[in-house]
């Protein structure tokens, strides 16, 4: 059998997937909440790189998991707040604004890297705790899937346990209700006393809370420091998860181990001695593939809807088919 087909049915690459997909799943799901609430927010990037640096700097100087790991989240959810700020009360463009606060989390982090370390690269020359690795007593000695499942870190059964909570928030608690009502029209939620602007800032938050521990993963459970940039575009690939996955939890987990394959595929392809810059592109291009994949799909059922709308008389007065809210 061929090495690379060898090591792609490997269980070890099984566990890679895994593990490559924890940071993506967790922005992925805050990018989800906030799409729901009609706020999309495109500064995860810049929400992992912020949540990633204060973990490592925290647990450096308090050496203490729980405060470190409450710190990054404290920064994710900030961030969060800091865009609802511009966007819900300046009524900046969002878009612009997440984008913005993106470059600035890339400069503030290297800037405060220098002042506490004295280097840019990284924060090598702090101790810096890590987050456990857990190994399940009774799937551990299942061939195969005990070797897959079994052994990772805390925060990536963390991640698979947020699609459950992601799901309970948005189908089985009041704040979800008012979440999905307002990103389907705002104006018939205000209708029935719903705040709006509330509403929407609450999912940036929870946005920014979820992708606080994809950042504390990359630096406190993936590797065991930080380094510039460190998102390295996982921040817009989990953007590229949630539209594929619909922004429900179920297809979210799925786009997301889909794109984690595609990064552990680019580890593994690294042995076969190609350009570098070659399996550095390969996670962008299959994005870009499987977005305009799922653009083209949504695009046809788009058309059939208005075909079909045409048919029954069901077209707006200037001609423009309404989707059903």
């Amino acid at each position: 059998m061929n090495p690379l087909l060898q090591s792609i049915l490997s269980t070890q690459f099984g566990f890679a997937v895994f593990r490559v997909m924890t940071p993506l799943l967790f922005a992925a799901i805050g990018v989800s909440i906030s799409n729901l609430a009609g706020t999309i927010n495109i500064s995860m990037e810049g929400t992992m790189l912020v949540a990633a640096f204060v973990g490592v700097v925290v647990s450096s100087f308090t050496e203490s998991l729980i405060l470190s790991l409450l710190a990054g989240v404290a920064a994710g959810v900030a961030m969060g707040a800091i865009l609802s700020y511009f966007h819900l009360r300046l009524k900046a463009d969002i878009i612009l604004a997440a984008i913005a606060l993106n470059i600035f989390a890339s400069g503030i982090t290297v800037f405060l890297l220098f002042l506490v370390t004295g280097d840019k690269g990284s924060s090598s020359s702090l101790k810096s705790l890590l987050f456990p690795d857990v190994h399940i007593p009774l799937i551990r000695s299942i061939p195969v899937v005990g070797t897959i499942v079994s052994g990772h870190n805390v925060m990536t059964y963390g991640a698979i346990a947020a699609v459950v909570v992601f799901y309970l928030i948005t189908f089985k608690t009041p704040l979800g209700l008012r979440i999905r009502a307002v990103g389907q029209n705002p104006h018939a939620a205000e209708s029935v006393g719903i705040n709006v602007n509330r509403t929407r800032m609450w999912a940036l938050m929870l946005s920014g809370f979820f992708g606080a521990f994809g950042g504390l993963y990359l630096s406190m459970g993936y590797v065991s420091w930080f380094a510039r940039d460190m998102a390295a575009g996982r921040g817009w690939i989990a953007i590229a998860a949630a539209t594929m996955g619909g922004y429900m939890p179920l297809g979210t987990f799925l786009a997301s181990l889909l794109f984690g394959a595609v990064n552990a595929l680019g580890i593994y392809l690294a042995s076969l001695q190609l350009p570098a810059e070659f399996i550095t592109l390969i996670p962008y291009l299959v994005t870009v593939i499987a977005l305009t994949i799922y653009s083209a799909q949504a695009l046809r059922k788009r058309t059939r809807r208005v075909e079909e709308a045409r048919r029954v008389g069901k077209i707006t007065e200037v001609g423009e088919y309404k989707e059903p809210t």
